[in-house]
């Protein structure tokens, strides 16, 4: 069985290397990868992390790209990789326009299509834009999905998914996490190597990690957020820390709120090693994304969510995530109520995380070979 991986971000590359990781060590199957490199650099440092060498490599990437640059691109040079390799199979992740674009050009060469991450839902086309329609296009377009929970399954089923092509399998993120968390403590002079590349942070205080990047709060959402980590960092005990993306509007509102203050650090954005690394020193996470949002819980990290839905509703359910928005004074009231009152920090921070064992790859696996 051949079956093609096909992905192009860093959070598609952190939860994929597990499921190749394990193709590639199952008998019978040959494991083939192809990047479309929708983003190189931060792609390129968890390929080298998880010893991942492509099979093809788009390397489609470009200054100002567009949606429909990266859509168009990936459709016409996909359909050449596929052509050339004739998959059995293709496997996409989550809810990237690399998943989306992968899985029409599969439909178009009459492919099947394998789903990991799949049935996540707001219910809200516009939020998170444009993932919520590329989770909603693929679930139409693929024929075998693994939804990381069962309520995710439950979406699959009242859009009509038949049963009998669903596996809850848990999210391949927390495979990915554990397999991080066990190079740090089993290497500590690594982590140690690490620690003396972040700034020199004050052991006194503690430590908010933040990441923003969501293109639904270009619009004032990133600003509003920034000013709430401003407020934060006058408190005087905390220090925060932000890993900024790449993008250069998120660049723009960082440098313009955020700069130049002694408690904030604004550095450039992590490998995933050393970014679980600082997760593992942080009291508390401000984020939107999703990724982190399974993680953290994992470390037990107390996290506010700046979005105003969130298609991972299990975290909020279990209490270890709470939605925040990207109100100024809303995410300064939540964060103080953590930073002030400690049986709120212990009962977010010893809640039940619900994404996962650790052994989604294994499932994802059996259920490719085996059906």
């Amino acid at each position: 069985m051949r079956i093609l991986s096909v992905f192009g971000t860093r959070p598609e590359a952190i939860k994929m290397a597990p499921v190749i990781r394990r193709l590639a060590a199952t008998d019978g199957v040959q494991s083939l990868t192809c990047v479309t490199a929708q983003h190189r650099q931060m792609l390129d440092q968890v390929l080298e992390l998880f010893g991942i060498v492509p099979d093809e490599d788009l390397d489609l990437m470009r200054d100002g790209q567009g949606l429909t640059y990266i859509t168009t691109a990936i459709l016409e040079r996909l359909g050449e990789v596929y052509r050339k390799i004739r998959p059995d199979r293709v496997l996409v992740q989550g809810d990237t326009t690399t998943a989306f674009a992968a899985a029409l050009a599969a439909f178009y060469e009459k492919i099947p299509v394998a789903h990991v991450e799949a049935g996540l839902r707001t219910g809200n086309m516009h939020s998170p834009w444009p993932e919520e329609m590329n989770r909603r296009l693929i679930s139409a377009i693929a024929d075998l999905h693994f939804p990381p929970t069962a309520s995710a399954r439950e979406n699959l089923l009242r859009e009509g998914i038949d049963a009998s092509r669903l596996v809850v399998t848990g999210n391949t993120v927390i495979d990915a996490l554990l397999d991080t968390v066990a190079i740090l403590d089993t290497e500590p002079e690594r982590a140690a190597a690490l620690d003396r590349l972040l700034p020199q942070f004050d052991p006194g205080k503690r430590l908010i990690l933040t990441t923003g990047h969501r293109r639904e709060s270009f619009d004032g959402g990133l600003e509003r957020v920034a000013r709430g980590l401003l407020a934060l960092a006058e408190r005087g005990d905390v220090e925060v820390v932000y890993p900024v993306h790449l993008n250069p509007h998120v660049q723009k509102v960082a440098q313009t709120v955020l700069a130049n203050h002694p408690a904030i650090h604004l550095i450039a954005p992590l490998d995933y090693l050393p970014f679980v690394n600082l997760m593992r020193r942080a009291y508390l996470l401000v984020t939107d994304s999703g990724g982190v949002q399974e993680e953290a819980p994992s470390l037990g990290k107390p996290v506010l969510v700046t979005r105003d839905t969130t298609e991972r509703p299990e975290a909020v359910e279990a209490g270890t995530v709470e939605l925040v928005g990207t109100s100024t004074e809303t995410l300064i009231t939540r964060a103080n109520r953590l930073l002030d009152d400690a049986d709120a920090y212990k009962a977010m921070s010893l809640a039940h995380n619900p994404y996962g064992d650790g052994k989604a790859a294994v499932r994802i696996v059996e259920a490719l070979v085996h059906g």
